[in-house]
């Protein structure tokens, strides 16, 4: 082979105990430092998984490294050799996949847990870079996922379109009110869709459902919103849509 017979043997060097020990070491804290984020935010993946995720991930690279060290020797000494470096690796990010999918959900046509995949899958592939040795890739790579993790959703702040149900019994007071609150955080009514139902059961009273279309700014939390009306004396029942 071409390649063998060119290969510097003697420039070689295995894996020492110190290295392992050090790449390990570096998986560890890293999983840990984004599991941290997802465990304070209460994911379904959490500080234990990304640590195992990373430290396995990096045993399966270091373990790839040795048996390229291996097969190198090998190869030295004229015998038969086989290299299939990568090969574990790639199952490595592959098995992620399924770990991942455990993490998503689905809920009132809510899809959750893609943040979380998307980490997860992240830290594996920095496992395999320590587990070979890209100190520096790895570490650099980690601060961008922990800037994206921590500090993204912070400075950066999207304008989103959410759907509001809104039932109540008096109109009048009651679309006043949901107007002056919108009004006052600023969110801007794009849409609303209506309909009416008499409700025997109080003396054939107007129950009024509106759905309304929200354009959301980057400052104001969704949740707070649901909250806040549901807390008003002028409305009887409030959730979330999709539509």
């Amino acid at each position: 082979m071409d390649f063998l017979n060119s290969f510097d043997f003697l420039a070689f060097r295995p894996i020492s105990n110190l290295d392992v020990m050090l790449r390990v070491l570096f998986a560890l804290v890293i999983g840990f430092i984004i599991g941290v984020e997802r465990e304070y935010k209460n994911r379904p993946a959490g500080l234990r998984t990304h640590v195992l995720v990373c430290l396995g991930a990096c045993s399966i690279a270091l373990l790839e490294s040795l048996q390229l060290h291996t097969s190198i020797v090998n190869a030295s000494s004229n015998l038969s050799v086989s290299i299939t470096i990568g090969r574990m690796s790639a199952q490595v990010i592959s098995g992620i996949g399924f770990l991942g999918a455990g993490t998503i959900f689905t809920a009132q046509k809510k899809i959750t847990g893609l943040t979380t995949a998307a980490g997860l899958w992240n830290v594996a592939c920095l496992g395999l870079m320590i587990g070979f040795g890209y100190y520096w890739l790895a570490l650099g790579i980690a601060i961008l996922i922990i800037l994206v993790l921590f500090l993204l959703g912070r400075f950066i702040r999207i304008n989103t379109v959410k759907h509001v149900e809104v039932k109540f019994v008096n109109r009048a007071e009651s679309i006043k009110f949901i107007n002056d609150y919108f009004s006052e955080i600023g969110v801007l009514v794009l849409d609303v869709d209506f309909h009416v139902e008499t409700l025997k059961s109080v003396d054939n009273k107007s129950l009024y459902t509106n759905i309304y279309t929200l354009r959301l700014p980057g400052r104001v939390n969704y949740t707070d919103i649901i909250t806040k009306l549901s807390e008003s004396a002028f409305i009887h029942t409030v959730r979330t849509r999709s539509i």
